[in-house]
């Protein structure tokens, strides 16, 4: 694709990262074909081949407009199209320097805007969500029927924490809406864990991965959330910890990222690349110990339970990761159903599901169909947001993958 980038982003650092990358798209098309919202709306705009091209105009100054902005916004920034692109295009790089032109130049509704500036202050920080969780939960009986499907009941108790009894030691991010929700997900990867001989432990001072202020197109306030973070981790990665465990895949694929997305930071860039290289999904932990968790078949039981697995799109296409968990889930006994358009997203996606409630809810429904066409006792998934946007939809339950393991363990 050739490019004639405006005079106001030639030559900086995203007008020649957003140059590279245009210049790879050679039109195919065959992005369209697995990306949800196009399936969903058949607009050209709606898809990544339609958003490259709109982005590429308002690099290169033409008019940008509020219609513009709504095909951004209703990207779900998946990157089921990466996937798919053979010629290697990093479309999620591109659509967050597409995005931030746009958000420059088109000023957004009274309402808009003020929904966005309430989800950057409350959802990053823990003690806020946990706040507004808690009186969702007591007024749950009085909200619409739309509003108390997001509002999920008490959550399951966590257990206990083994101590840090091990040599073996390694971070895990506790995240900012994870331990009002689902406190019980870090606690069983801890259990899991102490049985391979790790020891795992949270740093209560590590806040929010970025990933909310930076994906509702605050990006300073988010990467202001990265070093934040990467402060908190730093005498402990200096301690010699072995990895950062992710297990939120939506939180994995941003702290990955903190090589690129601050490489321009001369103060942050060098610590930046060894949290992003020494971090990993809790799937590639414990596959990695596969060979040494026999004992998983011995305790499966003679009659398994049927489970289908909802992969999150940062888990699949985010960080790359396919087939650590369904082989897990397989050695513990539990029999996976087939599922149906695996690689199409949920329609969480970040704050997603609550700036785009329609397409958020046809997305969700879509893939419960899927998931629930083999008739599973659970529904598996490895990313917090996905969990409770599908159960929103569904009275099977929808738990993270580890506590299946856990459980199995523990009988």
């Amino acid at each position: 694709m050739q490019t004639s980038l405006a005079d106001f982003i030639r030559n900086t650092p995203d007008g020649d990262e957003a140059d590279a990358i245009l210049r790879k798209c050679v039109h195919c098309g065959f992005c369209t074909a697995t990306c949800p919202t196009y399936q969903l709306l058949g607009d050209e705009l709606d898809g990544p081949r339609g958003r490259i091209y709109l982005i590429k105009q308002a690099l290169e100054g033409s008019e940008v407009t509020r219609q513009t902005q709504s095909h951004l916004d209703r990207c779900l920034t998946c990157r089921s199209c990466e996937t798919t692109c053979p010629s290697g295009v990093q479309y999620g790089r591109l659509v967050d320097i597409g995005r931030k032109v746009v958000e420059q130049r088109v000023q957004r509704r009274f309402l808009d805007q003020a929904k966005r500036e309430a989800l950057s202050v409350v959802l990053p920080n823990r003690m806020l969500f946990g706040a507004a969780l808690a009186l969702g939960r007591v007024l749950r009986p009085l909200l619409p029927s739309s509003l108390k499907a997001k509002v999920p009941l008490e959550a399951e108790p966590a257990g206990d924490w083994p101590g840090q009894r091990h040599a073996r030691r390694m971070l895990v991010l506790a995240g900012c809406v994870q331990p009002a929700l689902a406190p019980a997900i870090n606690a069983s990867a801890a259990r899991v864990l102490d049985r391979l001989g790790i020891s795992l432990f949270e740093v209560p001072s590590a806040g929010c991965c970025g990933a909310v202020r930076f994906h509702l197109n605050k990006q300073e306030a988010g990467k202001d959330d990265m070093r934040t973070l990467i402060d908190a981790w730093w005498p402990h990665v200096e301690a010699g910890v072995e990895a950062i465990v992710m297990t939120a895949s939506g939180c994995g694929t941003t702290v990955r990222e903190y090589a690129h997305l601050l490489k321009d930071d001369p103060e942050y860039r060098a610590k930046a690349e060894r949290i992003s290289g020494m971090t990993r999904d809790l799937a590639e932990i414990v596959f990695a110990e596969r060979a040494r968790m026999q004992f998983l078949t011995s305790a499966a039981p003679k009659a398994p339970s049927r489970a289908s697995f909802h992969s999150p799109c940062t888990l699949q296409h985010g960080q790359q990761v396919r087939g650590s968990v369904e082989a897990l889930l397989g050695d513990a006994g539990f029999e996976l159903t087939p599922v149906a358009d695996a690689h199409l997203c949920c329609g969480s996606a970040g704050t997603y599901s609550i700036l785009q409630p329609e397409l958020g809810r046809r997305l969700r429904d879509n893939k419960l169909d899927s998931l629930r066409a083999g008739a599973p006792d659970t529904i598996v998934t490895a990313n917090i947001g996905c969990l409770n946007h599908l159960q929103s939809g569904t009275d099977v339950p929808v738990r993270h993958w580890i506590q299946l393991i856990d459980e199995r363990l523990g009988s």
